[in-house]
């Protein structure tokens, strides 16, 4: 199985950048569909973005569209997220999680496996 650590959280201004890390360790992450979720005070647990296992397929939610990306590195084991021009409301807690299926990443309710989760803020 695969273990995932988040990192690259903060506290970032309105319209600002973060980068999101997601190591992975047990096994490579070319063997997994990856996404990253998040989660708001009060609110469920959200899709945000999934990579497939070749790259060659992404997906956003509708809400991070134009604005985040998603890479892997296959050499570092490595998910990334990069994030431009946030906004308050995406401040929430990001969880990278692996799955075999596609579907599976881009709901909240089905990967295999979780990262802790790193929290992001952003003040307006």
């Amino acid at each position: 199985q695969v273990q995932l650590v988040e990192s690259g959280g903060g506290l970032v201004q309105a319209g600002g950048s973060l980068r999101l890390s997601c190591a992975a360790s047990g096994r490579t992450i070319s063997n997994y569909q990856m996404g990253w979720f998040r989660q708001a005070p009060g609110k469920g647990r959200e899709f945000v973005a999934a990579i497939s296992s070749s790259g060659g397929s992404t997906s956003y939610a509708d809400s991070v569209k134009g604005r985040f990306t998603i890479s892997g590195d296959n050499a570092k084991n490595t998910l990334y997220l990069q994030m431009n021009t946030l906004k308050p409301e995406d401040t929430a807690v990001y969880y990278c999680a692996a799955d075999r299926g596609w579907v599976a990443v881009t709901d909240a309710a089905r990967p295999d496996y979780w990262g802790q989760g790193t929290q992001v803020t952003v003040s307006s």
